[in-house]
């Protein structure tokens, strides 16, 4: 169980990673990966988010809208869910952190509107994930393969800032260009 399980966590994070094999969640892993520190407390923070929102989806569906016939509502629902989420990691912060409330800033509430926290709860029913543990183990691995992106995104647009790249494939050019190169990498991979 425990081998099938790291198995399953190791393909979420690399070979299914949802931000460079499925390009979902492109607009932080563009936008906030120029800086190392934005990068990282985003990537903790979507970790948590992508974790809860996928071992709450299952039961969401399974045992709430499937019983009552409501599985039109799931989108729906789910967006509920992950703005509920949000907002109450935002008050936990604030309340434990003030500091790191202040360094997230708006990067927590843009959180909400990630396309990559909806796919991972809409992915949890259309992967039929057949038990509540391999949900929360998806999203978990969902979460990782989003943090590794934006943070060794965010060293290699630290690091091509000190490069001589052409003043058309400057910034979201090169970072694209570099972004496409690591997703042929991770194609390659087999779990």
């Amino acid at each position: 169980m425990f081998v099938d399980t790291l198995q399953f966590l190791l393909a979420t994070v690399f070979v299914h990673n949802i931000v460079l094999t499925q390009f979902l969640g492109l607009c932080p892993f563009i936008g906030i990966s120029h800086h190392a520190g934005a990068a990282s407390g985003m990537a903790i923070a979507t970790t948590l988010i992508l974790t809860l929102t996928a071992g709450l989806a299952y039961p969401l569906y399974w045992h709430v809208l499937v019983p009552l016939e409501l599985v039109e509502l799931y989108t729906l629902a789910l967006i509920f869910l992950i703005a509920s989420l949000v907002q109450a990691l935002e008050i936990l912060i604030r309340i434990s952190s003030e500091l790191l409330a202040q360094r997230l800033g708006v990067y927590l509430p843009l959180i909400t509107s990630n396309c990559a926290v909806l796919g991972v709860g809409l992915l949890v029913v259309q992967q039929e994930l057949t038990s509540w543990w391999q949900s929360i183990v998806f999203g978990l691995g969902a979460g990782l393969g989003f943090s590794l992106a934006l943070i060794v995104m965010a060293q290699l647009r630290q690091r091509l800032q000190f490069a001589k790249v052409a003043p058309c494939l400057q910034n979201i050019p090169i970072g694209l260009i570099t972004a496409g190169i690591a997703s042929l990498g991770l194609l390659g991979l087999k779990f």
